[in-house]
This record gives C-alpha cells, structure tokens and sequence, in this order.
C-alpha cells in the first residue's frame, strides 16, 4: 500500500501571457520505506512535484492522498501540523536559524509542536550522523557538511514517515555529498522512512531504489514498471 501517491496531479504557473504546467497530469504513489529519486532536467518540474506532494504548495488539479487520506480536505492549520509531524523536509539551503546551536536547531520542530524531546531517539539521530561534537556550535562555525547534517538530524526529530529532500547535495562537494547521501540512505532504512529526493545528478538518482524521471512536468520513465 502506497504512503502517499497523487492522481491525475496540476501545478500551473502564470508566466507573462502563459500559462506553464510545471507538474502536468501525475499520477505516481511511493510505498512505505522506499528510497525513489526523481530526476530531469533543470525546470522539468521535479522540484514543483514535491512541493506539491509535500503540500508545500497546493496543485492546480487532481489530489495528493497521504495516508489513505486526501491532503485537500485539510485546512491550512492541519497541514502544517501534517507537515510538522509527520514530514521531514531537507532542502539544498540548510535553512538552519543562525542564533541557535547545531542542538536547538535540531529539536527546534519537537519544541515548536510544544512536545516533550525524546533524548533517547535524538542522541541515537545524532550518532548515526556523527555530529555528536558539533551540537554546541553555531551553523556559522560548522562547513556545508555538517550543517546538512544537523538539518537531517532536524528534519527526523519529530519521527517522519517521509523524507522529501530537494537537491540535498547540490551545495556539497563530492565527498560530503556523498557521505550526505548514504547517511539519508542509512536513517532511511534504519527507521523505516520514505525518502522521496530530487536531484539533477544522475550519479546520486543511482543511488536509490527506483527512479522516476520527469521532462516538461510529466514521468517519461519509472524504473519501477520496467
């Protein structure tokens, strides 16, 4: 059973005189604890897609089902509290808040939802990424690596059951995006996530379990049906 899949999904833009299908006519589900990448080309709609899947953004049509139930029946309050406790987002801007430490930016999400931080859960986040003596600094004195690292560990805090990433190595060299990677790989598998990842990097899509590959807003190929 899918997690979440959308239907016949729209996402118009106005663009001047025109009217862009960014995501044009989707109807894709992911299963629980699957690792998709999707990938094409810049301005395919691959990042448009998640956001609408994320309930980011709203679609122009069709309907994002998450959990058996239709996202457009929410309000605004009950989406962001879906998005809250029940999504993690890792974007390629670290978007970590520049006055907290690696730690209270970590368990920022558990203190916004005014829930008690399980230390247990957090410590055993914070060893799988290796970020144990970098809690007490602040983002400015950590490298883009490890400031990937602590957004990760901020974006499982609240125990998601989907990962969206976006371009989570674009702003990584080689070595740290690698080593990003296979840790969202690893905390995946480990709490049984699923881990939905745009990239325009072939190098990374291989990495995942299926890929599906997006051109002018439709899935042109699904390595999951082949």
């Amino acid at each position: 059973m899918n997690i979440i899949e959308c239907k016949d999904l729209t996402k118009e833009y106005l663009s001047g005189e025109n009217i862009v299908k960014a995501v044009d006519n989707v109807t894709v589900g992911f299963e629980q604890g699957e690792f998709c990448a999707v990938t094409g080309p810049s301005g395919s709609g691959k990042s448009t897609l998640l956001h609408v899947l994320s309930s980011l953004e709203n679609p122009t049509s069709g309907t994002v089902t998450y959990n058996g139930e239709v996202m457009s029946n929410y309000n605004d309050n009950q989406l962001s509290i879906l998005r809250r406790r029940r999504f993690g987002f890792v974007f390629q801007a670290y978007n970590l808040v520049q006055e907290l430490t690696g730690y209270e930016n970590i368990v920022l999400p558990v203190m916004l939802d005014r829930k008690k931080v399980d230390e247990k859960y957090i410590k055993r986040v914070i060893d799988m990424l290796g970020i144990e003596d970098r809690l007490e600094h602040l983002p400015s004195a950590l490298s883009g690596g490890q400031q990937q690292r602590i957004a990760i560990a901020r974006a499982l805090a609240n125990k998601p059951s989907i990962l969206f990433a976006d371009e989570p190595t674009g702003n990584l060299d080689g070595k740290s995006g690698r080593e990003v990677l296979s840790l969202l790989k690893y905390v995946g598998k480990e709490f049984g996530i699923t881990l939905i990842l745009v990239t325009h990097d072939l190098h990374v899509a291989e990495q995942a379990e299926r890929i599906i590959t997006i051109e002018d807003g439709r899935i042109v190929r699904d390595s999951k049906n082949l």
